[in-house]
């Protein structure tokens, strides 16, 4: 059928999945825009010749919207809509092969690590010098900053070494260049990802180096927040606990998946850690960095998850009082080696365990924002929402943390800091006014 559309020169990329497929759908638009491509991103129209969808792999449910969305497209494309369809990203890495067969209208597949490869068929010269330069998808004032690519861990549950390969470090010069050019954008924020933070340098440095690129990157000026995701508890760097004293660009604030609260079951998991030692970790870091907000991710129904490994893991949730958690359904992943176990633990079964563990943890929460009320925190504002300006302190990140709501509907205000004085709070937000 002939295509509706003469636009062959604008690209539509759509993003599925975590914020380090985000950097890399940013990475990949500035290239195509230094190409002369016209460029949107998630656009609802059909206006674009192209789509690119950057796709996720990780678990089930990340798979199956990956699938329904590349159906989506290729079927605008058979109905004439859009003229080509291309998919890259961690699902394509992982099924491109068994996925070409099944979804022919898809012009060509591409992995996690193909970005020349792609732009080659669009006939597009990949440009080294534009290396760490992205258009931005999310709010001006904060970016995602990726440090490393890749992982080593060799946890029992995760597909990602598969999609992602191994543990890359990026140079400090170059992250130190990168976050240059952003703060000169107007980014206010970084935030820090990678597979494992804590493994930063070890590759190129023979050593954890986060703490000397922390310290580096709060030297930039523009940049006032720089928040910490996706640290490894195993190995964890403690030197970086007193770079975050140090320095009050750093936010108190950490994002560590610690997986599960049982021994046995980090065992069975490959985390190189028990539940005790977890514990431990989580006093010092407390310790040492008065007042910090953690952020963990738990697993519900790993192979073998009897309710006796479960209730220990709610006990310890009680016990840690987490300021931030959330917990997703364990997904049976091919190629891992938890596949070679049989996934016991009944879908409805994960499901009322995952409800459990977030009920400990709303009144966790609630208590913990309570003990807010009437206090003076410095707030961040992202967004205007009906009569609310809806920002964040230094203890959340966007998208999955808390909120601040301040009645005011002035986006001049968006993209600064502010101080606000707390007057109520509920489970997951607080409410305030502008001092």
């Amino acid at each position: 059928m002939k295509t509706r559309t003469t636009k062959v020169n604008k690209v539509n990329v759509v993003t599925l999945g975590c914020s380090k497929n985000t950097f890399d759908s940013e990475v990949l638009m500035a290239q195509l825009s230094a190409n002369k491509f016209d460029v949107t991103h998630e656009s609802l129209k059909n206006e674009a010749g192209i789509v690119i969808i950057n796709t996720c792999g990780f678990i089930e449910s990340a798979k199956q919207e990956s699938i329904d969305t590349i159906l989506h497209f290729a079927g605008e494309k058979t109905k004439g809509n859009i003229e080509k369809v291309y998919v890259t990203g961690c699902l394509s890495q992982r099924y491109g092969e068994q996925l070409k067969a099944e979804i022919p209208a898809v012009d060509a597949w591409f992995g996690t690590r193909d970005l020349p490869r792609l732009l080659k068929t669009l006939k597009a010269d990949y440009k080294k010098e534009l290396v760490g330069e992205r258009l931005l998808t999310t709010p001006s004032h904060y970016a995602y900053f990726k440090i490393a690519e890749g992982c080593d861990r060799p946890c029992s549950f995760c597909a990602i070494p598969l999609m992602r390969g191994k543990h890359v470090s990026s140079p400090i010069e170059q992250l130190l260049t990168n976050a240059e050019s952003l703060a000169g954008k107007g980014v206010k924020e970084l935030i820090l990802i990678a597979q494992d933070l804590t493994y930063y340098g070890l590759d190129i440095y023979n050593r954890r180096n986060l703490s000397e690129l922390l310290k580096k990157l709060a030297l930039i000026n523009g940049i006032e927040w720089i928040r910490l995701h996706y640290a490894f508890p195993s190995g964890f760097p403690m030197d970086i606990l007193d770079t975050i004293n140090e320095n009050p660009k750093i936010c108190r604030y950490l994002d560590m998946p610690l997986q599960h609260g049982s021994t046995k079951m980090l065992k069975a998991m490959k985390r190189g850690i028990t539940r005790e030692k977890t514990e431990e970790l989580l006093q010092k870091i407390r310790e040492k960095v008065p007042g910090i907000a953690i952020r963990t991710t738990l697993i519900s129904g790993f192979p073998g998850e009897t309710d006796s490994d479960f209730d220990e893991m709610a006990d310890w949730v009680k016990r840690s009082r987490f300021e931030r958690l959330g917990i997703f359904n364990y997904s049976h992943e091919e190629n891992t080696s938890a596949y070679q176990l049989t996934d016991d633990v009944p879908n409805v079964l994960k499901q009322e365990r995952a409800d459990r563990i977030m009920e400990i943890q709303s009144g966790i929460s609630l208590e913990l924002n309570q003990q807010k009320v009437g206090k003076e925190l410095n707030v961040l504002f992202d967004r205007v929402e009906g009569n609310f300006l809806i920002g964040r302190t230094e203890f959340d990140s966007p998208e999955v943390d808390n909120e601040v709501l301040v009645a005011s509907q002035n986006k001049e205000l968006l993209g600064q800091f502010r101080m606000v004085k707390v007057l109520s709070a509920d489970h997951y937000d607080l409410t305030g006014t502008l001092i």
